[in-house]
C-alpha cells in the first residue's frame, strides 16, 4: 500500500530553494575562444580548424607589452606583425599587457600620455590586421596594492578615449582573493586567468601552470561574489623551467619534452628532474642545469572546469584556452575540449 505524502505549503526557504534548484538546471551560454600570444601573425590551417570547429566568434590578440627601456621611458616591446589578416568571420579583441613595475612611479599627465600611445597604437595594429574596428579592448596586467590606484586610473583614461567601446581587465587569482587590497578594475568586465598560480621560481617538482589544490585556496565563493561579469581562460600551455645550481634561472621556450629524452644531452634524476650533460646553448642551457617541465595535463584542466563551474554564477560566459598555436593545439584534441566546455555549460 502506497503511503500519501502530504502537500506543504511553501514558505520563504523553500522558495528559494526550489528557485535555485531550478536555475542550476538552466544551461550556461558558453562561447569558446583563444588567446594568440605570438608576435607575428600568420595564417594556419590547424589553428584556423579550431577557430572553425568551436565557432569562435572571438580572438584575442596579444598586440605589445608595455615595459621601460634601458633609459627609464615607457615603450612599447615586442609588437605584433600581421604577416596575413584575421579571419573576416572572427572579431579581434586586442590585448595590451602591462608590466607592473611601469605604473609604480607615474604621474597623471603620464598615464594620459600612455593611455593615448595604447589606443594609437592598438587602432594602427587593428587596421593590419585588416580590421576597421574593434569592440572590445583587453589589458593585462598583474597589478598589486601598491599599484592599483595608478593602473586603474590608467583603465579609467583609456575608457574616455574609447568611449561605448568595452574594457575588459584580466584578473590573477591573488587579485580575486585579495579583493579588499586588490580593488575593483573599473572596468564592464574581468577574465580570470587560471593558471600561472603555483611558485615558478620555487626549486623542485610541483607545476606552477596548473595545480586543482591552488585553485581552490584562491577561488570558491569569491568567484560568486564577484560585483561584475566574469570571463575565464584556462592553459593548454608547457614549458621548461631552467635552474642553476637549485636557482631559478628562467625558462626555455625552445625546450621540449621530446629533446628531454635524448639521452646524450639530458638524464633524468630521482626528483623527476631532468639534468643537462653537457653545455646546450640552442637552450640556452650549462652543464648540470636542471630543468622541471611543465605541463597543462587534461585531467587537471577537467577538474579546475569542474570545480569552477560550482561557483560561476549561471550567466553568460567567454571560455579562453591559451593558446592558439599549432605545436600547443596537437596536444589536445577537439574532443577534450570539447569535454571541458560542456563541464561549464
Amino acid at each position: 500500500m502506497k503511503r500519501k505524502i502530504a502537500k506543504l505549503p511553501l514558505g520563504g526557504w523553500e522558495v528559494l530553494i526550489f528557485i535555485l534548484l531550478i536555475g542550476c538546471q538552466q544551461k550556461r551560454e558558453v562561447d569558446i575562444s583563444f588567446y594568440f600570444w605570438k608576435t607575428v601573425y600568420q595564417s594556419n590551417a590547424v589553428e584556423e580548424s579550431y577557430l572553425g570547429h568551436f565557432k569562435s566568434k572571438k580572438l584575442f590578440v596579444r598586440i605589445l607589452d608595455v615595459d621601460r627601456d634601458l633609459n627609464g621611458g615607457i615603450s612599447p616591446v615586442a609588437p605584433i606583425k600581421f604577416k596575413d589578416q584575421i579571419p573576416a568571420n572572427v572579431e579581434m579583441v586586442p590585448v595590451v599587457f602591462i608590466v607592473n613595475e611601469v605604473l609604480r612611479e607615474i604621474n597623471d599627465d603620464q598615464l594620459k600620455k600612455l593611455a593615448a600611445n595604447i589606443v594609437q597604437f592598438v587602432n594602427g595594429k587593428v587596421k593590419q590586421a585588416g580590421k576597421s574596428s574593434f569592440a572590445e579592448l583587453q589589458i593585462d596586467c598583474d597589478w598589486t596594492a601598491t599599484t592599483r590606484l595608478n593602473y586603474f586610473s590608467l583603465l579609467e583614461e583609456i575608457k574616455k578615449l574609447l568611449g561605448d567601446k568595452v574594457i575588459s581587465s584580466t584578473l590573477r587569482l591573488h587579485q580575486l582573493k585579495n579583493q579588499e587590497k586588490s580593488g575593483i578594475p573599473p572596468v564592464d568586465k574581468v577574465l580570470l586567468m587560471c593558471y600561472n598560480m603555483g611558485n615558478l621560481r620555487k626549486y623542485g617538482t610541483q607545476n606552477s601552470i596548473l595545480d586543482v589544490k591552488e585553485l581552490e585556496k584562491y577561488a570558491n565563493e569569491n568567484l560568486a561574489y564577484y560585483p561584475m561579469p566574469i570571463d575565464v581562460a584556462l592553459p593548454l600551455f608547457s614549458w621548461s623551467v631552467v635552474f642553476r645550481k637549485q636557482n631559478y634561472a628562467g625558462i626555455s621556450k625552445r625546450l621540449k619534452f621530446a629533446d628531454l629524452q635524448v639521452p646524450t644531452d639530458f638524464s633524468k634524476a630521482n626528483n623527476g628532474l631532468y639534468i643537462a650533460k653537457k653545455d646546450l646553448p640552442a637552450f640556452g642551457l650549462y652543464k648540470n642545469d636542471e630543468i622541471r617541465f611543465e605541463a597543462s595535463k587534461f585531467e587537471d584542466i577537467k577538474q579546475s572546469a569542474v570545480y569552477l563551474d560550482r561557483y560561476l554564477v549561471r550567466k553568460p560566459l567567454t571560455l579562453l584556452f591559451y593558446h592558439l598555436d599549432e605545436p600547443t593545439l596537437k596536444n589536445f584534441n577537439t574532443h577534450e575540449l570539447e569535454e571541458i566546455t560542456h563541464i561549464l555549460r
